[in-house]
């Protein structure tokens, strides 16, 4: 499962209840934790590598994808549940409190592990969460989470996948969408109807516990990337910033920045970090 690296990896698997959870761990010294949701282990490969340098460097396959597998594959993924996922990697890896930078339904997942368990965080950088609830319009962000799943589940996947993109706010050219999505393997095909009819709501549909995170804010990052200005992520990533009176932190890129540019993004994590 791990691309091909310069750096040594070690992959294993960690029994839970109801998953088995896959994670990676490659160089050494202080526990940085890349997590993503439903981004998995390989796309955070480049960014790792570079990262592992000085840092000993876990990554993870979210429930319900790749590595992790449910013993039900209906079961639901929340934040919460992949947050005690989490905690349970993290204690049983045992190298101390981690940094971690969580992209997207992973920066949400990172924020749930922050309220849960917050001695197991030194700093937690949030990088985009979707936090739909925290918009004024998040009556009609709901409306749009249930058209799209209620789209997928009559069996119109493409155009759910489009009605999604289309409520990020991010362009994604014609090109480029049937790259990704013209022509998936049922592999690919398997992990987008987890996410659409068992974890998209649950994750942009959760709300932060306010209080338990202004406890613990002097611990926590909230990234947006340059290139995301007036995104659906932006604007929910500066809600929450304002909510916790958190001056929002910028990264190199869009939503992705790392995948785009990691070298650029491994720099800026380590001043924000370091």
């Amino acid at each position: 499962m791990a691309l091909t690296s310069s750096v040594p990896v070690t992959s294993a698997t960690l029994a839970a209840p109801g998953v088995r959870l896959y994670y990676e761990v490659r160089g050494s010294g202080p526990l940085l934790v890349l997590v993503g949701s439903p981004m998995h282990t390989e796309p955070f490969a480049p960014l790792a590598e570079l990262l592992a340098a000085d840092h000993t460097v876990l990554t993870t396959d979210p429930r319900g994808h790749y590595g992790s597998a449910l013993d039900d594959p209906d079961s639901d993924s929340t934040p919460d549940l992949r947050a005690g996922d989490l905690a349970r990697i993290l204690r049983h890896v045992d190298a101390g409190p981690a940094t971690i930078l969580g992209s997207s339904g992973g920066a949400i997942t990172t924020l749930a592990l922050l309220q849960s368990d917050p001695e197991l965080v030194e700093t937690a950088v949030a990088h985009e969460p979707p936090l739909a609830e925290l918009l004024d319009d998040r009556a009609e962000q709901r409306v749009l989470r249930a058209d799209i799943v209620a789209t997928y589940r009559r069996g119109d996947e493409i155009e759910a996948i489009r009605k999604f993109f289309a409520s990020t706010d991010m362009e994604l050219p014609e090109e480029a969408f049937q790259r990704m999505f013209g022509d998936r393997t049922p592999a690919s095909a398997a992990e987008d109807r987890y996410f659409y009819l068992h974890e998209l709501e649950g994750t942009a549909g959760w709300r932060p516990d306010l209080d338990a995170l202004r406890a613990v804010r002097e611990r926590l990052v909230i990234g947006i990337g340059q290139a995301s200005a007036g995104q659906f992520c932006d604007r929910t990533s500066r809600a929450l910033a304002a909510d916790l009176s958190i001056e929002p932190t910028p990264f190199p890129g869009g939503h992705v920045g790392f995948v785009e540019a990691p070298e650029k993004f491994a720099v800026r994590l380590r001043e924000v970090i370091g």
